[in-house]
């Protein structure tokens, strides 16, 4: 069955529907599968990635191929990435007459992503990842993109809200965290939509949120030890009720050596009583490069 007689634009409830019972699927709860049936939603999430036949787009998880089929409507080249194989023969078929569509069965984790890049992206201007990523592994699979520093141009992922407001979450806010930090060191973020999470089978218990991560070319911030700066950003929010000064204290000083701590703080112009929620990027650079001079080392 090709896109010409049956499977075009399977993201409709009775499309979705009628694909799920002719392979007689369910969707596993291990894998955080929540197949969307909404176009307009799915347009929004391609839209933002700015997709054109000279680009490529990398998707995670594409099921039973819903966002595949629009991606390969706009890019030149699509890879789509599926764990679950028994997604394989559905994506056959869904993705028939889908020529730049290619399917590769594994876990994005544990991939080599420099070497499938070099493999399926040569010679377009630009490569985007596009995906609506199970819950389960959100954090995880975003960290992987940007610490391997591919060559993208954005990522646009739909997630739980709630972690895409703690992506995109200024200093000084409830959402504001290491992972605030960690994404804006890399990228800079935009909330594109808020999906509500009847637009989905099954639906799942919260809503959900279209965030896109636009890639920068180089850090806002320079530190000499980057590995020390996420170390510096994790122990400053350990314990979000305790002071910045309280929280460093822990993980790289004792009782002994609180007069460099308290030294580096002072270098950095941070008062030890604020609350590491209240210090910005280049706040927590000062910070690491006073800690560096203060012999800490990751």
């Amino acid at each position: 069955m090709n896109k010409s007689n049956g499977w075009q634009d399977v993201a409709t409830p009775g499309r979705t529907k009628e694909v799920l019972a002719r392979f007689d699927l369910k969707a596993k709860k291990s894998l955080g599968q929540n197949f969307l049936i909404d176009l307009n939603v799915l347009d929004k999430i391609v839209a933002a990635a700015q997709l054109d036949r000279t680009k490529g787009a990398l998707e995670i998880g594409p099921g039973i191929g819903a966002l595949t089929q629009q991606l390969a409507k706009r890019a030149g080249k699509v890879t789509a990435v599926e764990i679950d194989q028994r997604m394989l023969p559905v994506l056959a078929e869904t993705l028939q007459g889908y020529d730049n569509a290619a399917v590769v069965h594994a876990d994005v984790l544990k991939l080599d992503l420099a070497e499938l890049f070099g493999r399926h992206f040569q010679g377009l201007s630009g490569v985007s990842v596009v995906a609506n990523l199970p819950y389960y592994v959100t954090t995880p699979i975003v960290m992987k993109l940007l610490e391997e520093r591919l060559p993208l141009e954005n990522i646009v992922v739909m997630v739980q809200k709630e972690v895409a407001d703690r992506m995109a979450a200024k200093p000084g806010s409830k959402d504001y965290g290491s992972l605030s930090v960690a994404v804006q060191y890399y990228c800079e973020p935009k909330v594109v939509a808020v999906v509500p999470h009847t637009v989905f089978i099954p639906k799942p218990n919260v809503d959900s949120a279209v965030i896109c991560l636009k890639v920068r070319g180089q850090s806002p911030v320079k530190v000499d030890d980057e590995q020390l700066y996420f170390e510096v950003v994790r122990a400053s929010f350990a314990q979000r009720r305790k002071t910045i000064s309280n929280n460093l204290l822990t993980r790289f000083f004792s009782k002994e050596t609180r007069p460099l701590l308290d030294k580096a703080l002072l270098e950095a112009g941070i008062d030890p009583v604020r609350r590491g929620e209240t210090l910005n990027l280049e706040e927590f650079a000062s910070l690491t490069q006073s800690l560096i001079r203060a012999g800490i080392r990751s």
